[in-house]
């Protein structure tokens, strides 16, 4: 039986959850005064409003994670997962995929324009933390009129937002599926995000962030931030039995000019940053929250992911099981390293399924 195609043409959509009247506070103090969100949808919201999944993209990613805009050929990152009869089937489940707060991909971000200046925030947003990510998200979804989540699905820091959401509203999402994710960086990722930065920031185009003012963008700082970031993303084998070693000089090369045509560098920033700061059970009371509102939570990890592997998950269930939450993990086998979330190694797709049907 040949699978059934995926989703057909979609859109973004925009909505604003933040305004001078009712402005966003964030965790460091920082006020944001208009916000403006990014989102997708896909399947139809039941009548009882109970068949929600949420999608959490990574630190790059975007509100496009399935279907198409216009070209069949180029669809959603999360295109393999979400679906008519995939795990994320959106002939049963009304699936929303915001972008998230901080980026450049239509949520409001460093590029977007200051309303009380008329010129782009650039280095002036605010810094930010995951959980000022989940607030955004937890007011587009009061915007659309839902309550209760069925479940949320994240890779990487995707998953990483679910967990502080788990956390900071109790209760409300019932389900979490946390992908190659990680509840605190070690100082071997901060450090590759470190030298990222300083490749972004020592470019002389760069001008302390302001470079929309000057017309140019960072783009060799840039570039080879993306580069060196791909790197930890694939795994040893993985580089070596696609790409050789005649090949991965212009696999990087092609990664990093796609990348600088597609984002910005204050939103690299900005959101290296967040990843650097979070550290959720530092806290004493975080799992604790968590645990209050009983949700089933599924941790995934694969065997070659090198930069959120197999001990950060195992770190997450052992810090929920302990204060009585019900967890369970799965390491996966596979070549492909931490971008193996984005792809269909064996069981993954069946496990995510399973879970969300349960």
């Amino acid at each position: 039986m040949s699978p059934r195609p995926g989703l057909g043409l979609v859109a973004t959509q925009h909505a604003v959850v933040a305004t001078p009247e009712h402005p966003l506070r964030l965790t460091d103090g920082g006020v944001l005064r208009h916000v403006e969100v990014a989102f997708e949808t896909y399947g139809e919201l039941a009548a009882a409003r109970d068949n929600v999944v949420l999608v959490a993209h990574a630190l790059t990613g975007d509100a496009h994670a399935a279907g198409h805009h216009g070209d069949p050929a180029r669809r959603g990152w999360w295109d393999n997962l979400i679906g008519p009869g995939r795990p994320i089937d959106t002939d049963r489940f009304f699936v929303v995929c915001p972008n998230l707060l901080g980026g450049c991909r239509g949520t409001t971000g460093p590029s977007s324009v200051d309303p009380a200046t008329g010129r782009p925030h650039g280095p002036d947003f605010p810094e930010l933390h995951v959980a000022d990510l989940v607030a955004v998200h937890r007011r587009l979804l009061d915007h659309l009129g839902i309550g209760a989540v069925h479940a949320g699905v994240g890779g990487s820091l995707g998953g990483m937002q679910l967990l502080q959401w788990l956390a900071d509203e109790p209760g409300r999402l019932q389900r979490a599926v946390l992908v190659a994710a990680t509840a605190r960086l070690t100082a071997e990722n901060i450090g590759f995000s470190s030298v990222a930065r300083e490749a972004i920031t020592a470019d002389p185009d760069f001008h302390g962030g302001r470079y929309a003012e000057h017309g140019v963008v960072p783009a060799r700082g840039l570039k080879v931030a993306r580069m060196m970031a791909h790197i930890t993303y694939v795994s040893a084998q993985g580089l070596e039995e696609k790409y050789g070693r005649d090949g991965i000089e212009g696999y990087l090369q092609h990664q990093g000019e796609a990348f600088v045509r597609r984002f910005d560098a204050n939103s690299y920033l900005v959101l290296t940053r967040l990843l650097d700061r979070f550290d959720p059970f530092a806290d004493p009371a975080f799992a604790a929250a968590v645990a209050s509102g009983d949700p089933r939570v599924l941790a995934i990890s694969f065997d070659s992911d090198w930069r959120f592997g197999t001990a950060h998950s195992r770190f997450v269930v052992d810090e929920l099981a302990a204060a009585g939450q019900e967890v369970a993990h799965h390491e996966l086998a596979s070549p492909w390293g931490h971008d193996s979330f984005l792809l269909r190694p064996p069981g993954y797709h069946e496990l995510v399924a399973d879970f969300l049907r349960s």
